[in-house]
């Protein structure tokens, strides 16, 4: 450990770490982006890395004599080292790829390694290393590899997904890893999706799972938003225990209670039919949102709705006029993830619908799930369903985060 807090030896071995990731990651996205088979090389890696993580190093140190400037040139000549040293360190087959897509990957490894590394390796002396100098080296290298590993999981499935949503049933059989895409085809692309549409009514499967998910929200915020306030302000017998078993709901899985409701549901006639479904979600969903909104009351200031106790409002309207508008962040946040749930539930769905006429659309893109039907409507309904939600949240992340209750008490 003594050793390794030495600049000398933690600049070439965070650097052959993060050249070797770096190289995965483009021959990954060359991989796919190309058809081709690209692979990093493990020991062509381990020498640019070093070079790379010395080479910042010793950029480091002469950044003390010369200005920003020469230290900019000794990585950018670091970086055309490191392109031209064994074509970059990702080995590919020269006879299937083209010389430009080779040097393209080749230019993007090379910068993908050096640009990181000078932020890993900031300030970091070629000699010995202060613990801070030598744990901030450390977070920043973890901080980047997690960057990158938890973007390639989330990302590589989708983008299979969609590119298979894209394919011809000839290109599928003829090369089913083949995930690169056919530009020529043009508006061909979109076949899957414009069948899915006039073929297997998957815009009745969107309506339907929007309006089930909106009635949700509304049905869940209805009585989990009174449910919460009464936990969090009221003072009543019960109340502690009450608000420690909320979530006990969750504590039994939902497929012990798939067989129960199938068994009611059908005695009342509720089994296939929307009603039965839009009564049973927000079962699932209340006990969720009770406890997210009863610990945001809790840390809403008193004063405020006292203030308004005093001027006169009835409890009703100070929940309505001064609570409320309080917990829009809240509110929105829970709303969010309760849409989230209804959209994606599948379980009682499958079970609960057999109609056609009436699939929610997790329900429209289990159907697809079939020997008869072509793996690329599958992609697509699965595109279909993922978008949507996406959308939604990527819209209300900045309402959520923002300040809940900034300014709301004057000191």
């Amino acid at each position: 450990m003594k050793y390794l807090s030495y600049g000398s030896v933690t600049g070439p071995v965070l650097g052959f770490l993060w050249c070797f990731t770096a190289a995965s990651s483009v021959a990954v996205i060359f991989s796919f982006a190309t058809g081709y088979a690209f692979r990093p090389s493990l020991s062509l890696s381990l020498l640019a890395g070093v070079i790379a993580g010395l080479g910042v190093i010793a950029a480091n140190r002469l950044s003390e004599f010369l200005n920003r400037q020469g230290a900019a040139l000794i990585l950018a000549a670091l970086l055309a080292l490191l392109t031209y040293i064994g074509q970059g360190p990702v080995v590919y087959d020269a006879l299937q790829v083209s010389q430009p897509v080779a040097v393209l990957a080749c230019l993007l490894t090379g910068g993908f390694v050096v640009i990181p590394i000078a932020v890993i390796l900031h300030e970091s002396p070629i000699n010995a290393m202060s613990r801070h100098e030598f744990e901030d080296a450390i977070i920043r290298f973890l901080t980047g590899f997690g960057m990158v590993f938890f973007t390639a999981i989330v990302m590589i499935p989708f983008y299979v997904m969609l590119l298979t949503s894209f394919k011809s049933q000839g290109e599928l059989t003829r090369d089913p890893l083949n995930f690169s895409l056919d530009l020529s085809r043009g508006w061909d692309l979109f076949r899957s999706y414009q069948e899915l549409i006039l073929v297997f009514n998957f815009d009745r499967y969107l309506l339907i799972s929007f309006v089930v998910s909106i009635l949700t929200v509304i049905i869940t915020l209805l009585f989990s938003v009174p449910g919460a306030y009464a936990v969090a302000r009221l003072r009543f017998r019960g109340q502690k225990a009450f608000s420690r078993s909320i979530l006990l709901i969750y504590m039994v899985p939902m497929i012990v209670l798939a067989l129960p409701i199938y068994i009611v549901f059908s005695m009342v006639a509720l089994r296939d039919t929307l009603i039965g479904i839009i009564l049973i979600y927000p079962v699932t969903t209340i006990p969720v949102a009770l406890y997210i909104l009863q610990g945001y009351f809790r840390g809403l200031p008193v004063e405020v709705e006292e203030a308004g106790l005093m001027d006169g409002l009835s409890r009703l309207a100070c929940i309505w006029k001064i609570t409320l508008p309080l917990s829009l962040p809240a509110m929105a946040s829970v709303s969010l993830y309760v849409f989230m749930i209804a959209w994606n539930e599948f379980l009682l769905a499958f079970m609960l619908l057999d109609n056609p006429q009436i699939f929610t659309l997790t329900r429209g893109v289990a159907s697809l799930n079939s020997s008869e039907v072509p793996r690329q409507h599958l992609m697509a309904g699965a595109v279909i369903s993922t978008i949507p939600v996406l959308v939604l949240f990527l819209g209300l992340e900045r309402f959520m985060t923002k300040g809940l209750t900034a300014g709301s008490v004057k000191g």
